[in-house]
């Protein structure tokens, strides 16, 4: 009993009882307006976009890191993306949001070894520096993606791109010591130098390989809404968090070796409950507060017994 507790199966059913309980739970309060075979098509659409950016967190987030500037970057790298489509069509789109998205992880990952301070520290301080960035890059003006370079706005490209984020994230969890390093970081830092581990690597890597995942979501990001605006104040910061409840769903399953799947059905999860509550007319404030509430509650009781630790 005990095994089958532990097991990928257990894992799922729970998984699957939490979106048939919220689905039907807000299907019951709005019946007309809300969970058609339609609605849940486009919760899906949207949620993969954070389920990337999810699967990106996770590789700092289980070793007890946090970044505060994905949502900075998601700017930043779109703006780049978008104006490099100009001139080098896809190519430029692509590589433009790939390549300042792993750069900016890159220097984030350096900074914070060579600081010696806590992760929430320099990425905030670099989120302010990245959305100036990309208020100079933008030059004051909302950036567009040409209409025959949205590809990934919709099915099946969107799907297509979020199925190799998927998969290079199995991937490396599975097969290479990337995984298994960044696991035995968080479940014990000391142990692991103790062990030969290259902490300082190692984080520096979770982070370049955070914010590939957040260039991924970049494309997507812009290729869904077209457009992109450059936003000051920390006005970004926003955008970390729906990326980051995907996340715990994935810590608070990987003891039933199904963190992947959790942070996509998590993520659909987090999207039924938000156009729920669209459905319903509540106000705001009320969905943030019961959102959360339901999220914490949710984590909280999945992660009981786990290994390691979220955030430090």
């Amino acid at each position: 009993m005990q095994n089958f507790r532990n097991s990928r199966l257990y894992g799922f059913m729970i998984l699957a009882v939490m979106v048939l309980f919220f689905y039907s739970l807000f299907k019951f309060l709005t019946p007309s307006n809300f969970g058609s075979p339609a609605n849940l098509y486009s919760y899906f659409q949207s949620s993969i976009i954070y389920s990337v950016g999810g699967c990106g967190l996770y590789f700092i987030v289980v070793m007890g890191l946090f970044d505060f500037a994905v949502g900075a970057n998601i700017v930043l790298s779109s703006i780049v993306g978008v104006i490099l489509s100009e001139k080098l069509g896809y190519f430029g789109f692509i590589v433009g949001c790939l390549g300042c998205g792993t750069l900016i992880g890159i220097i984030i990952g350096l900074l914070y070894n060579k600081l010696n301070v806590p992760s929430m520290i320099v990425t905030v301080g670099l989120m302010l520096v990245l959305e100036s960035v990309a208020v100079f890059a933008a030059g004051g003006v909302k950036q567009t993606l040409a209409p025959e370079l949205r590809f990934f706005s919709g099915a099946p490209g969107n799907i297509i791109l979020a199925a190799f984020a998927f998969a290079l994230m199995w991937f490396i969890l599975n097969y290479t010591r990337i995984g298994t390093y960044c696991n035995a970081i968080g479940s014990n830092e000391f142990t692991a130098k103790n062990m030969g581990i290259d902490v300082k690597k190692y984080k520096l890597i979770g982070f370049a390989l955070l914010h590939f995942f957040v260039g991924i979501m970049a494309i997507l990001t812009v290729s869904y809404g077209t457009t992109m605006t450059a936003l000051t104040g920390m006005s970004t910061m926003s955008r970390n968090f729906q990326p980051l409840m995907g996340t715990f769903f994935g810590v608070a399953f990987r003891k039933y070796g199904t963190p992947i799947s959790a942070i996509v059905i998590g993520e659909f999860i987090i999207a039924i409950i938000f156009n729920g509550f669209v459905a319903l007319g509540a106000p705001t404030t009320i969905q943030n507060v019961v959102t959360g509430a339901a999220l914490l509650a949710i984590v909280t009781l999945t992660a009981r017994g786990g290994r390691g630790s979220v955030v430090k």
